[in-house]
């Protein structure tokens, strides 16, 4: 398709592009023509057709055909009919009655095309590599609205794109690149040499380049619609068009997967050279590991007798203790009495009693006072833990010390 192009061209150099220079012409509507570097369908261009009078007329019409049919009282819609497949035009009603006498030639310096990419779309500017005019081949047609103006418009044909620009779009506007062609187009009378015509332009003269994006726009205009950019996406089109090729079915991955596998000599371990140094060091940790874990299990050992003991020979203290309060007998100069929450003191009470109640609790919970578990003491054992075994087993040491004292203290009693 053929939806923007650039025209800058004067009137006069319509003819000479079309080969028709030398010649008299005549200009119609030329005050309507605004040449621009972004032209849209509803724009106004110079359309060069046969004229009765002269031979030729350079006529400005509107791009966008309405077809003379088309009622009265109906808004033009310039953008259904822009373009006109040519493979099609000898049977659609809206063109078919226009091949005999209403074909005409559209010049342009240039035209636009957009190549999608995702989401995106980059525009392309095409010319010819010397920067002649192109001249397409186009039927036109008059359309007469409700308060009787009469109203020129025209369509640009299009075929099958070329090879060269096949990865830009699958269609192209209709390019008559030399004089046969185009007297052919405009004056022979007969619609059987008109096919040969419409074939994709294959000369290697026609390039093109990326211009920007705001070529989209309407209302952009000038010549920066055809300076060329850089495409710094091009790279990471060139990956994601990797990525998104589809890959072999999971068989034949398979099957790949097994050959490169079987080219590949296996290594096998060696306890000489490379591997060697590996295999004493792991050997030596897991002696390190098992020496530590022996020990820790050492300190748990000695310290277990200690507990039991410890219950067995504090029991006959703490029941006679405990008898003396119950009859009443004090250690100090305060006076001790049974509630049935517990024993409360009435008056001053001495450090007897006090250490009674703490040696209590302490042997209510013997491992709450000392700080130290036995699951902490299996914890502490391994790779990183021996240091921290040791310190748990001194506060152990400690805690033997203090119950130690109690026993003293109560014996002394």
């Amino acid at each position: 398709m053929c939806g923007r192009a650039r025209c800058t061209l004067r009137p006069e150099d319509v003819g000479r592009a079309c080969h028709r220079h030398g010649r008299p012409a005549n200009f119609i509507h030329l005050e309507c023509y605004r040449p621009s570097y972004n032209v849209a369908p509803g724009s106004y261009m110079p359309v060069l057709r046969r004229d009765n009078d002269t031979g030729v007329a350079v006529h400005c019409m509107k791009w966008g055909l309405v077809p003379g049919f088309t009622k009265k009282t109906d808004k033009p819609d310039f953008f259904k009919m822009f373009n006109a497949r040519s493979e099609s035009v000898a049977e659609k009603a809206s063109f078919r009655r226009l091949l005999p006498k209403n074909r005409c030639l559209v010049a342009v310096d240039g035209f636009y095309e957009w190549k999608k990419e995702g989401s995106k779309k980059q525009p392309y500017y095409i010319h010819f590599k010397d920067e002649r005019p192109l001249v397409f081949a186009a039927l036109f047609d008059s359309w007469q609205s409700s308060a009787g103006e009469t109203l020129y418009t025209f369509t640009i044909l299009t075929t099958a794109s070329s090879s060269a620009l096949d990865w830009l779009h699958d269609r192209m506007p209709v390019i008559l690149g030399d004089k046969d062609s185009v007297d052919t187009w405009l004056d022979d009378p007969s619609t059987s040499k008109l096919q040969p015509l419409l074939a994709p332009y294959e000369k290697s003269d026609l390039v093109w380049y990326p211009v920007t994006p705001a070529i989209g726009k309407l209302s952009f205009d000038g010549p920066e619609c055809i300076q060329q950019i850089p495409l710094k996406a091009s790279q990471n089109s060139l990956i994601s068009k990797f990525f998104s090729a589809k890959q072999p079915k999971t068989e034949e991955r398979d099957k790949e997967t097994r050959s490169t596998n079987a080219t590949i000599p296996k290594q096998e371990p060696l306890l000489e050279g490379g591997y060697e140094g590996v295999v004493s060091d792991s050997n030596d940790e897991i002696k390190q590991v098992d020496e530590e874990e022996n020990e820790a299990q050492k300190i748990v050992k000695a310290e277990e007798p200690f507990i039991g003991d410890n219950s067995a020979v504090t029991a006959s203290h703490l029941e006679s203790v405990k008898k003396e309060v119950e009859e009443g007998s004090t250690y100090g100069e305060g006076e001790s009495v049974e509630t049935g929450g517990g024993l409360e003191s009435t008056g001053k009470s001495s450090g007897t009693k006090r250490d009674y109640e703490l040696f209590s609790a302490a042997q209510q919970n013997p491992w709450k006072q000392s700080g130290v578990r036995l699951q902490d003491v299996d914890k502490s054992c391994g790779k990183h833990g021996r240091k921290q075994g040791k310190e748990k087993s001194n506060n152990m040491k400690k805690s033997k010390g203090t119950q130690s004292t109690l026993h003293f203290f109560f014996d002394e009693k």
